[in-house]
């Protein structure tokens, strides 16, 4: 098994928000991704309807991970400088959301990716976004771990 894909492994372990959102990744290869969703009672803000900062905290995993994936091609991490995102249209509890992230560009230190989450079923656009990553040597994380 490649080293980038021991580190998936690993980064799926203890990606908690992941695990709590009960979100499925796959890697088609470094650098594009999709996760997938189902939006539960508890991702609601109004009757029936999913809060924003759901859709934003998928995103951020969908073009992080596309980031993520590549970087670690290189025994290096990623940590977002920022995103911007667009709503398009409402989503319902019970939707599956699928989100496609691939990268843009790949520099020493920055990457840029680019992310669209669809309804599953009816492939209705829901949201679509850009970010920027800075790029940093995974032993630099490593320092400030504490030790078990």
């Amino acid at each position: 098994m490649e080293k980038w894909m021991e580190m998936i492994q690993h980064y799926n372990h203890i990606n908690k928000y992941g695990a709590d959102n009960d979100m499925k990744l796959e890697i088609l290869e470094p650098g594009h991704i999709i996760y997938k969703m189902v939006i539960l009672d508890k991702h609601l803000s109004s009757p029936n309807t999913c809060h924003g900062g759901v859709i934003a905290g998928l995103m951020d995993s969908v073009i992080g991970t596309a980031a993520l994936s590549k970087a670690f091609e290189e025994d290096n991490l990623v940590s977002t400088v920022e995103f911007k995102i667009n709503y398009l249209q409402p989503v319902n509890l019970g939707d599956v959301l699928v989100g496609e992230g691939k990268i843009d560009f790949k520099g020493k230190s920055t990457i840029v990716s680019s992310g669209r989450i669809f309804k599953e079923g009816n492939n209705k656009l829901v949201a679509v976004a850009i970010g920027t990553f800075n790029v940093y040597p995974l032993s630099k994380r490593l320092e400030v771990l504490p030790e078990n």
